[in-house]
C-alpha cells in the first residue's frame, strides 16, 4: 500500500492505494472516521486483485480542513470530490463502496461520476432528505445526537469511536484520534446543508437507477433502522438481497470481515 496527497478544489487530500493493476475501487468512510478504518480490506486478498483507493474526507484524518467548509461539508461537496479525485487520478471507471456517511456520498456520485459502474453501501440507509424522511430511516439514540455536534468532548469522541467502529471490538488508537482530530464544522455544516434541503432524493435513486446497488447492514445496528430497508423500492438490487450480518454493528466491514469480504468480492467479481 502506497498513501500520498492529492491538491484539489476542496483542500489537500490524503489517500491510500494498493499496489494492484486490477480493476478501481473507491472506499470512502463515515463521519468522524478516516480511511485506515479500511485496514481489513487492505490486508485481504481483495487488495491483491483490486486497486483500492480510500482517502479522508477534508476535515478528516490526514486531509486539511476544507478551503470553503461551506461548500465542501455536505453530501454534494463530497461527491464532488470523490469524482474530481478519479478525474486526477485518470480513472475513467470504478465501484464505490461507502460506509455510513461515505454511502450517502456514493449514492450522490451516480449522478456526477459517469465511469460508476456499481455501488455497495454499509450503514448507509436511502431516505428521503426531510425529517420524516430521516426519522424512518435511523434509530434515534444520545449516540446518534453526536452525528451533528460541532465540538465533541474526549468523551464524545470516545463515545462515538466506540457506537460507529464496533462495539465488540477494542479501540484502535487511531480511529479515536481521527475522531478527536475531526473539523467540528464537517458534522454541524452538513446537518445544517441537510436541513436546508442540499440533498438528492435517495429513495428516488434506488428506486431508478439501473446501477447494481449491494445493500449490507449488521443486525445490531445502532444508527440504522434495518427493518425500514425492507419498505423500499429497489430497482437493480445486487442478488435481490438485503444482506444483515448477524450480532454485528455499525461497521460490518471492520467487525466481522469473515462476513463482509466474501460478499464484497462477490461483489466485485460480479456487479
Amino acid at each position: 500500500m502506497r498513501t500520498f496527497d492529492l491538491e484539489t478544489s476542496h483542500g489537500r487530500v490524503a489517500l491510500a492505494e494498493s499496489r494492484a493493476d486490477g480493476p478501481v475501487v473507491l472506499l470512502i468512510h463515515g463521519n468522524s472516521s478516516c480511511k485506515e478504518v479500511f485496514a481489513r480490506q487492505f490486508e485481504s486478498d481483495i487488495a491483491k486483485r483490486y486497486r483500492l483507493i480510500a482517502f479522508d474526507l477534508p476535515g478528516h484524518g490526514s486531509s486539511a480542513d476544507a478551503l470553503d467548509p461551506q461548500r465542501t461539508y455536505c453530501l454534494g461537496g463530497y461527491a464532488e470530490l470523490a469524482t474530481e479525485i478519479l478525474g486526477q487520478l485518470t480513472i475513467g471507471r470504478a465501484k464505490v463502496f461507502g460506509w455510513s456517511l461515505g454511502g450517502h456520498i456514493a449514492l450522490e456520485m451516480i449522478s456526477r461520476f459517469a465511469g460508476l459502474q456499481a455501488l455497495m453501501i454499509v450503514g448507509t440507509p436511502p431516505v428521503r432528505m426531510t425529517p420524516e424522511g430521516v426519522g424512518a430511516g435511523f434509530v434515534p439514540s444520545p449516540v446518534m445526537g453526536l452525528t451533528g455536534k460541532e465540538t465533541f468532548t474526549p468523551e464524545d469522541a470516545l463515545e462515538y469511536t466506540r457506537y460507529t467502529c464496533g462495539v465488540n471490538l477494542p479501540i484502535d488508537a487511531y480511529l479515536l484520534t481521527a475522531c478527536g482530530r475531526t473539523d467540528g464544522r464537517a458534522r454541524k455544516y452538513m446537518f445544517d446543508s441537510l436541513a436546508a434541503g442540499r440533498a438528492l432524493d435517495e429513495v428516488d435513486i434506488v428506486a431508478q437507477s439501473g446501477m447494481p446497488i449491494a445493500i449490507l447492514n449488521g443486525a445490531a445496528e445502532p444508527f440504522v433502522n434495518v427493518p425500514y430497508l425492507n419498505t423500499l423500492p429497489y430497482r437493480s438490487l445486487f442478488e435481490g438481497v438485503l444482506f444483515v450480518a448477524p450480532g454485528v454493528g455499525h461497521a460490518c466491514f471492520r467487525e466481522a470481515p469473515h462476513i463482509f469480504n466474501p460478499i464484497f468480492e462477490r461483489f466485485l467479481a460480479t456487479a
